[in-house]
């Protein structure tokens, strides 16, 4: 068997299991996605998902044949190799029945035969009716999965079968696959050749509430214009994702971001800095973690003209504008937190005659008074919009861990894996460098 990690093509083996929900066909997608972006791709319907959308197109897209049951291809075990050979197992859509059979340890089929022998990280993502999601049944099977260190995404909510919405809407396929990928980069981080894979590596935040922002609040002064920055809201939105995908109950309070719900997060969306005091006192209220990622305006006019301010013909008449302070949410919440809550703040400095960048933050940090606060060099417009950052992450003990240019997503697990640490002092181990 090759090395975990691989196939013999050198891909990252992903099994995609489908159960059988309308959402079936959003899967076809999900799987595009995971084989463009170089992975190997075995799907496992059920005998019911087969009802939805037809073998030969699970087999056209992933390169592989397609089976439900274990006796096909019996001579190579399929009911056991694919679990022991898979670096990843995604379930797209997990219905109601194949939540309970997965938490009950029933192996009726392929699909959950190779949910029993799978020993890499297991990503489920629910879909089903409202009532069905919300019954007690299943939330004690996905209480029970989540204890085993499945990562199970909370559904979206929107439109429905038919007329119906609410919770319980498959997770857009991109979504979904952002929460994949986590998993796959947590588990190389952790076991790069492949020895001793651990799924429940990928769950280290289960049973963990936590309360993010993200984007950049926007200041009006009249029904026309408002005083905004540039945040673009990608590395708060890669916050939530990465921390639902190693199991956390996520509440993102986005500031004006148009980016896509992340999978099994809840947003609220807010616009100014007071909305977004307000969202963040609620979500933190009973959070472990709150990470302040949003870029909250420091001042806001006094007073909004009701009308939109005219421009007149004289070249010299413009207005003056009035500001006045803003809140400051990060000192607030850090006054608020409850005992064992990490408050992580964000500071985007550039040097000056005072001091350089980490100066500037050290003193933020100081004033402040959040456990950690990750410094972004934000000289000549760095980072704003862009899909790959590089922070310093200072901690209140007074250290500081460089996490070396990555994805947004890569510093977002950096990000957690030093919360993680001041959650568990007494387990922790310095963090491996991030790829």
């Amino acid at each position: 068997m090759s090395p975990a990690g691989a196939s013999s093509s050198g891909a990252p083996r992903v099994v995609l299991g489908v159960a059988g929900g309308i959402a079936a066909y959003k899967a076809c997608l999900l799987l595009r996605l995971l084989t463009e972006s170089g992975h190997d791709v075995t799907v496992v319907p059920t005998a019911a998902a087969l009802e939805f959308v037809g073998a030969p197109t699970w087999a056209a897209l992933s390169g592989h044949p397609v089976s439900t049951t274990v006796w096909a291809n019996a001579e190579a075990v399929p009911h056991v190799r694919l679990g022991r050979e898979a670096d990843l197992v995604v379930v797209a859509p997990a219905t109601a029945d194949l939540l309970a059979r997965a938490a009950h340890g029933l192996a009726d089929d392929l699909l959950t035969n190779t949910l029993l022998t799978a020993r890499c990280p297991v990503l489920l993502a629910p879909a089903m009716h409202t009532e069905m999601w919300l019954h007690p049944a299943t939330q004690a099977n996905v209480a029970t999965l989540r204890s085993r260190g499945v990562v199970v995404l909370d559904p979206a909510s929107g439109r429905l079968t038919g007329a119906d919405s609410g919770p319980g809407r498959l997770p857009e396929p991109e979504a979904i696959l952002v929460a994949a990928l986590s998993l796959l980069r947590r588990a190389r981080r952790a076991d790069p050749v492949g020895a001793g894979r651990d799924g429940a590596e990928g769950a280290d935040l289960a049973g963990r509430r936590v309360a993010v922002s993200a984007g950049g609040t926007r200041e009006p002064l009249d029904p026309v214009r408002y005083l905004g920055n540039r945040s673009s809201g990608r590395q708060g939105f890669a916050l939530a994702a990465t921390a639902a995908a190693r199991g956390a109950k996520v509440t993102l309070v986005a500031a004006n971001a148009d980016l896509p719900a992340p999978a099994g997060v809840e947003v609220v969306p807010v616009g100014t800095a007071e909305e977004l005091r307000r969202a963040m006192h609620e979500a933190s209220a009973g959070a472990d973690g709150v990470v302040m990622a949003a870029a909250v305006a420091d001042f806001r006019p006094a007073a909004v003209a009701e009308n939109k301010i005219k421009k007149s013909d004289d070249p010299d008449d413009a207005p003056q504008v009035r500001l006045v302070r803003t809140a400051d949410v990060l000192a607030e919440l850090v006054a608020a937190r409850a005992p064992g809550q990490v408050v992580v703040g964000f500071a985007a400095e550039t040097g000056d005659a005072e001091g350089d960048v980490l100066t500037h933050a050290r003193a933020k940090l100081a004033r402040k008074g959040c456990d950690l606060l990750v410094v972004n060099d934000v000289s000549g417009g760095a980072v704003f919009g862009r899909a790959r950052n590089a922070v310093t992450v200072l901690t209140a003990r007074g250290d500081a861990r460089t996490v070396p240019e990555g994805t947004k997503e890569a510093v977002s697990d950096a990000v957690w894996d030093e919360v993680a640490s001041l959650w568990t002092p007494a387990e922790h181990h310095p963090a491996p460098p991030v790829e």
